[in-house]
Formats: structure tokens, sequence, C-alpha cells
């Protein structure tokens, strides 16, 4: 019964092209003006042959130049050049406004993604790949602006030329017109079954092309990692591998969308000659009858000229719609992953609630906490601990013990399924969790520092903060000398900017003091330094410590001997907590983690 009652949901979920036109619909009144203009320009054309049959009537009326009458022959080629600039400037008009249009829309489009990336849950990002979503922002929405800007500015005009140029065939002949008529149904079957097989293939190259992206991101985020480990050539092979999935993928979309234009183009040449020849079947025998001089055999004669020339605008716009039918499926291939991802669930809004604390000390409290990141995938089964002012918390265990869930649920990255974690006696889950985080200064084993000044980047966490606090946290951090050397506080820090991983960590621990929180959450990333940066980075972090409370990821258990509190967890549960003396005295779990680290170094 669930399943049926989601997939009659699933039926009537809007699909991408009406989430499009919902995207479009604050410039409605820009688009309806556009494509009116764009309809009078196909007008406009449509008018010059007609003009133009005006003119082949006075030079076959004419018999030679000598009778020609030329005031109307130059008033009809006026008209003629006049709908013909006409219509360019009516088209140039459409263009201009469609194409303001379109950028409009793919730039609220991002603002739209940049906005839910923010709302997003962790386990979103845990679950994809980093590509993907780049590729959601960038290509995607790249490919959605530039079909809407293509598809708006041609379809009306050539939907306008295709059957307005039928219906004065119709006016011409109504065996013309009829043979047009049967005709065109057979094109559109043939065009949709192309079209269909083309949008399957796009959608697949999508996501292979997302794919692709993360592995090249993977090998310039982790070159050096895939070196040292000599997994180049596997790397390699993997990129290969997905790459030539995307060849083949790619040359199966492109080889269907290119389908469109040659069966468009034969049935329009096909159109053209059919009109040639019934044209000039029905002039013979016109001009059989009456003679190649009477004024029916003129009418004809030039009625054939000015059908020719409607059927030579039958195949420009044939081609347009076909063209149109085949990028409009990347189109609703990028469509359907943005509208995804634009659809995927938010973090509850939590504006409604308005507790805070009126004075943080630092006392924290996990209750009976339960955690599971499924059902089936129980982290933390039944966790209780209290850590008081000033202390520092550490928390260790063998990998997958639940050390890094414990921090993600103190800073409601993910919400606990049972029991619960308080500050100063207050739930947190009562708070609003952009308040709970605010609470906390983190220094990650991941450093992050984005592309601007040293300052901008030390200020980043507290924007009010003044230059002498920043002075005063890089100088108790040893960051203040190695960044005036660098050319000072406003030199713009970039990629490339020669800084060392202990640099770049004493730099977050800067500003995390500068941040100045009550509480502190420490991953520590002392393992790939050498011993002077190691006791550089430790003393700073001492410093940033000092009258927090701490909640220290210990990897190095020598670090964290003068924890307040250890707490040794393992496959989500506490085994054992106390501080470093006490723990090695039971020579449990700790004492065996500690004891191989040391016999390690030793060796």
């Amino acid at each position: 019964m669930e399943n049926i009652i989601k997939n009659r949901y699933e039926a009537r979920k809007p699909s991408s092209f009406k989430k499009l036109l919902k995207c479009l619909a604050p410039h409605k009144k820009l688009i309806i003006f556009a494509l009116f203009l764009g309809a009078i320009g196909a007008i406009l054309r449509l008018g010059a042959p007609l003009m133009i049959q005006q003119i082949s009537q006075r030079i076959v009326a004419g018999q030679s130049t000598k009778n020609w009458d030329f005031p109307g022959i130059y008033m009809y080629a006026g008209i003629a050049f006049a709908f013909f600039g006409g219509g360019f400037l009516f088209d140039y008009t459409q263009i201009y406004i469609i194409t303001g249009v379109t950028t409009e829309t793919s730039k609220e489009l991002r603002k739209r993604m940049a906005e839910k990336i923010n709302h997003l849950p962790l386990n979103y990002f845990d679950t994809r790949n980093i590509g993907d979503v780049l590729s959601y922002v960038t290509n995607d929405v790249d490919t959605i602006g530039q079909t809407l800007n293509l598809t708006l500015s041609s379809l009306i005009a050539a939907t306008i030329t295709l059957f307005g140029s039928i219906i004065i065939l119709f006016t011409f002949s109504w065996m013309l017109g009829l043979i047009i008529i049967v005709m065109l149904p057979i094109i559109l079957v043939i065009l949709g079954i192309v079209g269909k097989r083309s949008q399957k293939s796009f959608e697949a190259r999508q996501a292979l092309t997302s794919e692709t992206s993360s592995l090249a991101e993977e090998s310039y985020t982790a070159h050096a990692i895939i070196k040292s480990f000599g997994a180049s050539k596997r790397f390699k092979d993997k990129f290969s591998d997905t790459n030539f999935k995307l060849e083949k993928t790619n040359f199966k979309a492109e080889t269907y969308a290119g389908l469109m234009i040659p069966i468009t183009t034969f049935f329009g040449n096909l159109i053209f000659a059919v009109i040639c020849l019934v044209g000039g079947y029905i002039a013979s025998l016109v001009v059989s009858e009456h003679g190649g001089t009477s004024d029916e055999a003129h009418q004809v004669i030039t009625m054939v000229v000015a059908a020719v020339s409607y059927g030579e605008q039958l195949i420009a716009p044939m081609s347009n719609i076909a063209q149109l039918l085949a990028t409009f499926q990347q189109a609703l291939a990028a469509a359907s992953r943005v509208f995804s991802m634009l659809e995927e669930t938010n973090e509850p809004d939590e504006s409604s609630k308005t507790t805070t604390i009126q004075k943080v000390e630092g006392n924290v409290a996990f209750d009976h906490v339960r955690f599971g990141y499924t059902k089936d995938r129980v982290i933390i089964h039944d966790f209780s601990q209290v850590a008081k002012k000033g202390q520092k918390i550490a928390i260790v265990g063998p990998t997958g013990a639940g050390k890094t869930t414990m921090v993600n649920l103190l800073m409601r990255f993910y919400e606990v399924n049972g029991g619960k974690i308080t500050i100063e006696g207050v739930d947190t889950t009562k708070m609003n969790r952009s308040y709970v985080r605010s609470l906390f200064g983190m220094v990650l084993q991941d450093t992050w520092l984005f592309e601007g000044t040293f300052m901008e980047n030390l200020k980043f966490s507290r924007r009010d903060a003044t230059d002498e606090e920043v002075y005063e946290a890089c100088k108790a951090t040893h960051c203040d000398e190695f960044i005036k050397q660098a050319g000072g506080y406003d030199k713009l820090l970039k990629e490339d900017s020669g800084l060392s991983s202990g640099q770049k960590q004493l730099l977050t621990i800067a500003r995390a003091m500068v941040q100045n929180a009550p509480m502190l959450i420490l991953d520590e990333a002392t393992s790939s330094v050498d011993t002077r940066t190691e006791l550089l980075i430790q003393d700073a972090m001492d410093k940033l410590m000092k009258g927090r409370t701490s909640f220290v990821i210990a990897h190095r258990l020598s670090t964290i001997k003068n924890a307040d509190m250890i707490i040794v967890m393992k496959d989500g549960d506490v085994l054992e907590c106390g501080n470093h003396n006490q723990l090695l005295k039971k020579k449990g779990l700790y004492a065996d983690l500690y004891n191989s680290q040391f016999a390690n170094k030793r060796n």
C-alpha cells in the first residue's frame, strides 16, 4: 500500500518541464512581449515572398523590360526589403530580451542552489561525491540557461514560420497544402522517437560527467597520496574506464541528437522537391490549356515561384525545431538533476526557537544518548557523561568507535535518536542549531582557508573582531612571525602561498581564538608535522583551551595525558572513563592503545 501511495505521489509530481516554466514565471510579461516580437518578425518574413510574387507577376506580365511596371516592382521590392529588415530588428530585440531573462533565471537557480546547500543536512553530502554537487551548480545550470535561451528565442518564430508557410501553400493550391499536412505528422513521429532516446542518453551522460568530475577532483586534491601509495596506474585505469563509458554514452547521445537535423533536412528537401514537381505539373496544365502568355498562366507561374520560396522557408524552421528538440533533451536531463537537489529535504526550520543561555560557562551533559545513521546501523548505544566548565575532555578509541559522531551530535549536525544533550541544563534541541554551533569554536584535522587576506581568514568566524584582537591571537598562537614574513595581514592568501600544513593549522587555531567561543571542539592534527611544529601547535592549543570546556578527539594519546577526563569508546559504547593515570592502572583498552603507541615510538 505504501508503494502504491508513493507511486501515485511520484506520478503527480510536476515534470521537469513544468518546473522550468515555474522558474520563468517571474519574467512572464517580458517573455510574452519577446515572443510577440518574434511572432511579428516571423509574420514579416512570411509576407516577403508574397511581395516577390507581386514582383514576378509584373515581370512575367511585361514580357520584356520595356513593358515592365517599374514603379510597382520598386514598391514591392521596397516592401519586401522592409519586411526582411523589420523581421531582423524584431528578432534581434527578442533575442536581447530572452538572453536577459535566461541569464537572470540561471543566476536565480544558482542562488537557490547555494542557499539549498546551506540548508541541507550533513548526511546529504556524506552520501554524494562533491563532483556531483559542483556539476549541478555549474554544468547543469549552464545547460539549462543555454537551452532556454535557444528555445525561447527560436521556437515561436520557427513554429509560426512553419505553419504559416503551410497555410499560405494551402491558399495557393489545396494539393500542395495536403501533401505537407500528410508528411508533417510522419516527421514529428520520427523526431519524437529519436528525441526520447536522445533524452535517456543525455541523462546518462550527465551522470557520467559528474562521476568523471569527481575523479578529476580527487586526482588533484589527493595527488600526493596517490603518488605516495603508487596508485597512479590504478587511478588512471579507473579514470580511463569512466572516461571510456562517458565517451560511448556521449557518442550515443550526440548521434541521436545529430539525427534530428539530417532527418528534417531530408524531409524538408523532399517537401521542396514535391512542391517543385506539383507546382510545375499545375503550371504545365494551365499553360497547355490557356497558352503560355495568358493571365492564368502568368498567375500560376508566379504562384509556383512563391510556393518554391515558401518551400525553402519550410526547411529552416523544421531544422530549427528539430535542433531545439534535441538540445531541449539536454536541458530536461540537467533540470531533473538540479530540481532533484532543490527538492531534497532541508534541515528543519528552527527560526521560531529563541531559547538562549544567559551565561554559558561550559557545563555539558550527555544523557543516555542513542544514535544511528540508519535503523540498522546504530553507532552510539547508550552514552551518558557530564563535562564541567573548563574541563578538557578527550575522546579516544579505535577507528569506528564513534568519536567523530559524538562531536557531530554535539554540534547538531545530526540529531540524537534517543536521550538528550544539554548545555547548562538546557536541551540543545530546544535551541536554534545556529545558536548551538556559535557556542563552539572548532579546530579540525582538515585545515580550511579560503582565498582572501590573512585578516579576512582570521576574522571569518567573528567579523566584528578588532585588528588588535587578531594580532594578540596570532602572537599567542605563533602565527604573527610567519604572517609578517609572508607579506603581512593584508596579504592575499592563496592555495599556492607556500604555507606549510603546520602553519595552516596554527592559523585555524588563531581563528578559533579570535572567535572566543565558550567551548571548543578540537580534532588534533599533528601527525604530519615535525616535532618543533608539533610543540608550537600543542602550545597554541593549550592557550586556546585555557578556561574553556574542550572536547578533544585524540589521535596521539601522549597529547591528552593532562586531560581532566578521558572517554574511551569502542563500537559506540563507553568502555572506560577517567584521567590518564587512572586508566593506565585499569589496564584496559586505553592502556593497550597507549602502550601500543609508546611501543611503536620506542621501536
